[in-house]
């Protein structure tokens, strides 16, 4: 095994970013202008993406570097200018920290709802660090997995990772959840989510699983990842490694599907023989691995990245699932792909592989009232439209059902489009006012 898959694991944070950009051939101003970019958007890798994944030679539009540096101009320019200013003035934290803030709220760090309509509660009280925005299904934050071995630029969960407490979901009163989950018989699914569950050591992830396998009504058990592209080591070489492999075999006896859903963004994640380590030590606990990743403009817009990926991850054992939209947070206008371009993609990424990839859906946005996919752009009665189902739904008689939208060639989230054919969307109440 090579040095990478035997050392211990080192994180890169904020603290050492200006070292980095020097890597990156990136001069005075430049890394002044991404630091301030940080003081917004949280920073951190680690020395696995740094030395084994990023092409340092093409930095900075290698796309594993995009994927893990924030970039100036994911902000508007005049919000950079003053954080930089304050940065080289030197400024006192909190005014740097009071004006990051100011930007922050700018961002919509909580979409689709998931600060409200997400919430569950037992009687009038809210549970913490869960969210129940499908009736089969309740997302689990566990508060020591709410970080992530490497943040990805565009996470629609950034909100998780920039000390507010005020914008993060976590909770370790499991007797809690577990109780939630017994008073509502229609969950069948839950997933263990962050930030990164596999940051997690086998003891700290142990006491959140064990009383799962209590649950009847439960079916599976997913755990939201990223730790097969960042830190693959975790399921081979850290010392918790085998024990985690048993815990992952402890749930398959016990009759619950084990699905990992692992975030792949970009074919060369996939090249490390550590991956491939990885991968077949889960596999051979009986678990899935389904992938997911959202399309993203400089770092995979093109079918041939997607292609490649889906084709590679069927060799390895693999199961494609989503390609989703680009989410509405964050630097949401410099990474998003205009909904008809990325249809475009997916076709073509599609057509051009077998059946067997062929369980992959996309393009998919995770908007407020479900997950809506973009299904193709039709000529129908003379009008041009885009035609929409619902993956899933808040309200599952949504579920299936074909809607069309107005082509826009401009639109990049579900807010932009207009109904065709129709007053309003499927979704909406009866007396919703459209601007038309």
């Amino acid at each position: 095994m090579n040095q990478a898959g035997t050392r211990r694991f080192r994180a890169y944070t904020s603290k050492h970013l200006d070292q980095l950009l020097q890597r990156a051939g990136l001069g005075d101003d430049e890394r002044l202008k991404v630091r301030a970019v940080a003081t917004v958007l949280p920073f951190r890798t680690n020395a696995y993406v740094v030395d084994e994944l990023i092409d340092w030679s093409a930095a900075p539009d290698d796309p594993i570097y995009r994927l893990v540096f924030p970039q100036e101009d994911m902000l508007p320019a005049a919000d950079v200018a003053r954080l930089a200013d304050l940065l080289k003035a030197e400024a006192p934290n909190a005014e740097v920290q009071a004006e990051a803030n100011r930007v922050r709220a700018q961002l919509n760090p909580h979409p689709a709802g998931q600060m409200d309509l997400n919430v569950p509660r037992i009687g009038e009280e809210p549970v913490p660090g869960m969210q129940h925005k499908y009736s089969e299904t309740v997302l689990i934050f566990p508060k020591q997995g709410q970080t992530c071995h490497a943040y990805c630029t565009y996470c629609f969960r950034w909100a998780q990772f920039v000390g507010d407490a005020d914008l993060k979901f976590a909770s370790d009163d499991i007797d809690q959840m577990v109780g939630y989950i017994r008073r509502h018989p229609e969950v069948t699914s839950v997933l263990i989510t962050g930030g990164d569950a596999m940051i997690m050591g086998e003891p700290v992830i142990r006491r959140y699983i064990e009383p799962l396998l209590e649950l009847e009504q439960l079916e599976s058990i997913r755990i939201g990842t990223k730790a097969l592209a960042y830190w693959p080591q975790r399921f081979t070489t850290d010392p918790d490694a085998d024990d985690t492999l048993r815990l992952f075999e402890r749930v398959v006896e016990s009759g619950k599907n084990l699905a990992f859903m692992a975030h792949f963004s970009h074919p060369r994640e996939l090249e490390s023989p550590l991956v491939e380590s990885a991968v077949k030590r889960i596999l051979g606990s009986g678990a899935t691995i389904r992938t997911q990743a959202p399309l993203i403009r400089s770092i995979n817009d093109d079918p041939a990245v997607w292609s490649a990926m889906w084709r590679r991850q069927l060799r390895m054992g693999l199961i494609p699932y989503y390609m989703f939209v680009e989410r509405d947070t964050g630097p949401q206008d410099y990474f998003a792909v205009p909904l008809a371009r990325a249809y475009e993609i997916f076709r073509d990424a599609y057509a051009s592989v077998s059946g067997l990839c062929r369980t992959v859906r996309g393009p998919s946005m995770s908007a407020t009232p479900g997950k809506v996919c973009v299904d193709g752009v039709m000529e129908i009665a003379g009008e041009q439209v885009f035609v929409l189902h619902f993956i899933q739904a808040r309200d599952p008689s949504l579920v299936g059902r074909p809607f069309f939208a107005r082509y826009d060639p401009s639109a990049v989230w579900l807010t932009d489009l207009r109904p065709a054919f129709a007053e309003r969307f499927p979704f909406e109440p009866a007396d919703a006012l459209l601007t038309v």
